[in-house]
């Protein structure tokens, strides 16, 4: 009997999704540890990421992103499957539909802010939705909305203008950081 291995080339997209996607995570795992006055209310950290992956690289890289933060966020906090976990998952296809639509639309009105307001109120939507039919009536969630609305446009706008900061800051030179031995002064 002979061995056979499956072997899968890995390309540097590949490479470059892993790394965003571990970015990701950490932030999730970050994110985690950051205690909330109001439960379900975060601030969607990893949203940062997801959205930069989303204007530099397309929709295409920021679902795999999105899918394997989702996932792994999930088991490293023991939260898999759990209901937690599915309305993370709702939230997030939601948004990833949003973002799919909106970056069609005229990039002099919608921005990095804008979509991410945008992707806020799909991931607050898709929560909520599937929250509504699975666990809580109508009238539970509806009187829930101004706070869940009002946390997805703050931090919604926060994020957004993070990711144009980011967008806008001069590219690096190719070096991974900066030297460690300061320039010497004459």
């Amino acid at each position: 009997m002979t061995r056979s291995a499956i072997e899968l080339p890995v390309t540097a997209d590949d490479r470059r999704i892993a790394r965003l996607a571990a970015l990701a995570i950490g932030l999730t795992l970050a994110e985690a540890a950051i205690p909330s006055p109001i439960p379900g209310v975060k601030p969607g950290l990893a949203n940062i990421v997801i959205l930069l992956v989303l204007l530099q690289y397309g929709w295409r890289a920021a679902a795999w992103v999105s899918a394997l933060r989702l996932l792994a966020g999930g088991l490293l906090l023991g939260n898999l499957f759990a209901p937690g976990f599915w309305l993370g998952a709702a939230g997030a296809l939601v948004s990833l539909a949003v973002l799919g639509l909106a970056r069609h639309l005229p990039g002099r009105y919608f921005g990095p802010v804008s979509l991410s307001v945008l992707a806020a109120f799909g991931h607050i939507g898709g929560q909520l939705a599937l929250a509504g039919i699975w666990l809580l009536p109508a009238a539970a969630l509806l009187k829930l909305l101004p706070v869940f609305a009002a946390a997805a446009l703050i931090f919604g706008a926060v994020n957004g203008v993070i990711v144009a900061r980011l967008l806008a800051a001069p590219a690096a030179s190719g070096r991974q950081s900066g030297s460690c031995i300061p320039p010497s002064i004459p």
